[in-house]
């Protein structure tokens, strides 16, 4: 680690218009998936806060809902919680498209931005999609409305040119120790990372009308208790006699170093088994949309989208949980959940917490 006088940190917030990449590239500068993302707009709907850490700089990034034009009451939380956060960080990421249109959107967030007295970097994404020379008048079209601190090109989606957004982001840090220990990697609680990626899943496979109405709750998450098996009753005092296989097994178990070894019929080991030491976690979850002929899709025919969900989701899950996980997904009808603001709290997208 670096002298302290040396070292910098701040808080970082990526700002943009939806399906614009900002979760993306977030996920690459920890290099660690948190957020979620899809082709879907407004998939990101919370500020999600995530650390990165190495020996110069802690960067804490604030990932935000795109703004957008809103038509409901979850659209105007999204957008509040988008704004909100400029004046509560060190440095401004604005992530654009290549394009030289400057739409209302856009126009909006410039006049945002002028408020601001933090440094802004213009982020230009998904650069491998144009060529140099379309970049470069797209460049020049954005750096006429307003002024940046910097102007830095990448494709997220490929990680390409990650590490020029970090070494530009540690320019304009201020000096300061560490704010989180150097193991941090979000504030989530775990309970909203594993709602979120069931989300993810069910973005990236239903039809598009749906998404939008869509939210997850966990209601049970829990580690299974490993059962004891009841010893059975002796029928008579002397021992009873060992089976073949129980001899050879005997035997096999001499020759084993300590450790959990799972014997079966075909005298496999556990390694061979997929034996999980950490045993298996049991989550159920509710997948809430808003129509009745949306659960109909949601659960598809005999179940099949509901499993495809859930298997997609599963496995994202265990990677972040470390064990066998059990998942088990209900679905419900909250009739107009995004402009009911009691309905919409429950979810966890609560209004007065952002101003």
């Amino acid at each position: 680690m670096m002298e302290i006088s040396k070292f910098k940190t701040g808080f970082v917030t990526l700002i943009g218009r939806p399906n614009v990449g900002k979760s993306t590239l977030m996920n690459h500068l920890i290099g660690q998936k948190i957020a979620i993302t899809s082709n879907k707009p407004q998939t990101t709907r919370n500020r999600i806060m995530t650390v990165y850490t190495d020996d110069e700089a802690q960067m804490i990034f604030l990932d935000t809902p795109g703004i957008h034009d809103t038509k409901n009451k979850l659209g105007e939380y999204m957008t509040k919680v988008a704004k909100s956060t400029l004046e509560e960080v060190d440095l401004i990421l604005w992530l654009v498209e290549p394009s030289t249109y400057i739409g209302e959107v856009e126009k909006s967030i410039i006049e945002e931005l002028k408020k601001s007295k933090k440094p802004i970097i213009l982020v230009i994404n998904k650069i491998d999609t144009v060529s140099p020379e379309s970049l470069q008048k797209f460049e020049d079209a954005y750096t006429r409305e307003m002024d940046f601190a910097k102007v830095v090109r990448v494709a997220a989606l490929k990680g390409q040119n990650v590490d020029g957004v970090l070494a530009t982001i540690k320019e304009f840090l201020p000096y300061g120790p560490a704010l989180y220990d150097e193991d941090t990697i979000t504030d989530q609680p775990e309970r909203q990372i594993v709602a979120e990626i069931i989300r993810e899943k069910a973005l990236r496979l239903l039809q598009d009308e749906v998404p939008h109405g869509i939210a997850v709750t966990i209601e049970t998450m829990r580690m299974r208790e490993k059962e004891t098996p009841k010893p059975k009753k002796k029928r008579h005092q002397h021992p009873p006699k060992k089976s073949a296989l129980e001899k050879q097994m005997a035997e096999d178990m001499e020759d084993l170093p300590d450790g959990p070894v799972v014997f079966s019929l075909d005298d496999m080991n556990a390694e061979e088994e997929a034996y999980d030491p950490n045993g298996i976690m049991d989550i159920e979850a509710t997948v809430i949309c808003e129509r009745d002929s949306h659960k109909g899709i949601v659960i598809g025919k005999g179940g099949a989208m509901l499993k495809r969900i859930g298997s997609a989701a599963r496995k994202d899950i265990e990677e972040l949980v470390g064990c066998q996980v059990n998942l088990q997904l209900f679905v419900k009808v909250r009739r107009d959940w995004r402009d009911d603001t009691q309905q919409m709290k429950n979810f966890g997208y609560n209004p007065k917490d952002f101003k």
